[in-house]
């Protein structure tokens, strides 16, 4: 097991994780209970990470990053099949 520097042990945890930048983060229909975690299944008043820390004590661990929004549509473009476009005119 490798040895754990005694200022990492000291120092307090800057904070819990933003809900926000979080994949499983929502804002829920309920406007009594506004924003939900899909992950742990629950909707609340205040942030998800700040109700995860009232309850067990520990800041969430269930956080993961949201993926940037120019990677993504970078790989739904390369998904796509090439097609030639339609000459076709639609009308309705």
């Amino acid at each position: 097991m490798p040895a754990v520097p005694l200022a990492d042990l000291r120092d307090a945890p800057s904070g819990g994780p933003n809900c926000w930048q979080c994949r499983y983060f929502g804002i829920s229909w309920d406007t009594a209970r506004p924003y939900s975690c899909r992950l742990m299944g629950f909707k609340s008043k205040v942030l998800p990470s700040i109700e995860v820390l009232r309850a067990d004590g520990q800041v969430c661990r269930g956080f993961i990053a949201k993926m940037p929004a120019v990677a993504s549509s970078a790989q739904v473009a390369m998904a796509k099949p090439s097609a030639k476009p339609s000459t076709r005119i639609w009308e309705a």
